[in-house]
C-alpha cells in the first residue's frame, strides 16, 4: 500500500465542467481534493471563494484540502470550515499573528496547515511546528498554475522533516507547484507525504492513470538524497 497522498489541484481542471472533475477525484485512486483560493492581492490571481468550495464539497467523497492564498486569512476561517473545508491551510507571510490563525483553525474543526513560499525559510515554523497537521511547501511561487518546480525547493523539504522530528510533530508535508511523474519520487525521498498536482493531472490525456502513477511510486524518506 502507497505511503503517500496525492491531491488533484481543481485550479487546473475545466471550470465549464466541474462536475466531471469531482466525479474524476472521487473515482480515481487520488487521495484529497486540494483547492486553491486566491484574493488578488495576496497573489495576483482570483480564482474562487467559499461558495464554489461549497459545491465541490457537497459532491466530494474524499478530504477537502483548501489552500488560503489570502491576505488576513483569519477573517474567514470559520465560513471556510461551514462552506466543507477538512483541512485550512494558511500562508505564514499572510499571517501576522500566526499561531492565532492556526488556533482558529483547529477550533473550526478543520485540521490546521501552514504553507511557505519559496523564499521563506522553514525556522518560521519553529513556533507553531507541535500544532500543525500539514506543513505545506511550495514548491513554484504562488499565483499561477503550470509553472516549473524549483529544485532548490529538495533542501528545504529535508529541513522540513527534520524540524517536524525534533519537535515530535504529527504533521505531515504537503508540496504543491510543478509536481508531475518527473519528480514525485524526489520530493517523496526529501520527506513530502503529500503530492498535490494540477496541471499534471488535469492536462493529461488519461487523468486517473496519472494519479494511479503518482500512488504507485516507491520511495521511502532517506537522510539525505
Amino acid at each position: 500500500m502507497s505511503s503517500h497522498l496525492v491531491a488533484p489541484s481543481l485550479l487546473a481542471a475545466d471550470f465549464r465542467h466541474l462536475d466531471r472533475a469531482i466525479d474524476l477525484v472521487n473515482t480515481s485512486e487520488a487521495d484529497w481534493f486540494h483547492l486553491d483560493v486566491m484574493d488578488g492581492r495576496f497573489v495576483p490571481n482570483i480564482s474562487f471563494g467559499q461558495f464554489i468550495i461549497e459545491q465541490i464539497a457537497q459532491g466530494a467523497e474524499k478530504y477537502v484540502d483548501v489552500h488560503l492564498m489570502i491576505e488576513d486569512p483569519g477573517r474567514y476561517i470559520e465560513s471556510f470550515a461551514r462552506a466543507g473545508a477538512n483541512g485550512i491551510t494558511v500562508h505564514a507571510e499572510a499571517c501576522t499573528h500566526l499561531h492565532r490563525v492556526v488556533q482558529q483553525i483547529k477550533e473550526s474543526g478543520a485540521k490546521a496547515g501552514v504553507a511557505l513560499n519559496p523564499h521563506t525559510p522553514v525556522s518560521h515554523l519553529e513556533n507553531v511546528i507541535e500544532d500543525l497537521d500539514t506543513v505545506l511547501i511550495m514548491t513554484v511561487n504562488p499565483g499561477f498554475g503550470g509553472q516549473k518546480f524549483i529544485y532548490q525547493s529538495i533542501p528545504k523539504l529535508r529541513q522540513t522533516r527534520d524540524l517536524i522530528t525534533v519537535h515530535n510533530s504529527r504533521a505531515v508535508i504537503e508540496v504543491d507547484g510543478g509536481i508531475g511523474l518527473q519528480n514525485a519520487q524526489k520530493v517523496l525521498e526529501a520527506g513530502a507525504r503529500v503530492l498535490v498536482a494540477g496541471s499534471a493531472v488535469f492536462g493529461a490525456d488519461d487523468p486517473a492513470a496519472v494519479i494511479s502513477q503518482l500512488k504507485a511510486i516507491d520511495a521511502n524518506p532517506v537522510a539525505y538524497v
